[in-house]
């Protein structure tokens, strides 16, 4: 790792990830609390937990952040519009959507289009941004270029490696390709497996702007995680 961001200063790039959906009340106000003194970018969790996210951020300059279409990307395009306009109802900063990885492996660009774009338009008309999880552990090179190639167009503010949950996760070569395919001025995320601070530095070296991670505490305090997400 090259990069010369301290391990608090990393802290900015994390959305301080809980998705688990065992996850408790208590569990998830920690995972806020942690994020409040901490100072990490947002905190990420499933719908149901926005409203009370929200809440415990209120305040802090910490964003609330959740998922749309998840883990999937299977949901139809006006079940995916409408689970974000709720999301941001309650009190949602940032979206993270999963795009039709099907449309994806089949090469069919309009059709990603068409689904980023549906929820761009709502988060944007909303006040939040849109980061699309293209979920690259299912896809080959043209596709993973495909689909940021469609974010791009359709809208969105970030695109994304993972969910976590379908294997893999984010490596160096997938957040160049990524940076590279959608250029400087697009966010870039990397999530899934990020569990160390040099796993982050690596991450942002390659064009990362924002990091997706369970593990954000040990991260920033100079450790490592078993945490997958």
């Amino acid at each position: 790792m090259t990069t010369t961001l301290g391990p608090r200063e990393i802290a900015a790039y994390i959305d301080h990830t809980l998705l688990k959906p065992e996850a408790s009340r208590e569990q998830i106000l920690q995972v806020a609390a942690e994020a409040r003194e901490y100072g990490f970018a947002s905190v990420c969790v499933n719908p149901v937990w926005v409203s009370t996210v929200a809440e415990a951020l209120a305040g802090s300059d910490v964003k609330t952040c959740t998922v749309v279409g998840f883990a999937l990307g299977a949901s139809t395009t006006a079940t995916k519009a409408f689970e974000a306009s709720n999301a941001i109802d309650n009190g949602a900063d940032e979206v993270d959507m999963v795009i039709d990885i099907a449309a994806a492996r089949a090469g069919e660009r309009e059709r990603l289009v068409t689904d980023i774009r549906a929820v761009a338009e709502v988060a944007h008309a909303k006040g939040a941004i849109l980061k699309v999880i293209i979920e690259t552990s299912l896809l080959d090179d043209a596709a993973k270029a495909l689909a940021c190639e469609a974010s791009v167009e359709a809208g969105a503010d970030f695109v994304k490696t993972s969910t976590g949950f379908n294997g893999g996760g984010a490596n160096v070569a997938d957040v160049a390709l990524m940076r590279a395919t959608v250029g400087p001025d697009l966010g870039v995320k990397a999530s899934g497996g990020v569990r160390s601070y040099a796993d982050a530095g690596a991450l942002i070296e390659a064009g990362a702007t924002r990091l997706g991670a369970s593990s954000g505490v040990a991260i920033v305090n100079g450790g490592e995680s078993g945490a997958n997400y």
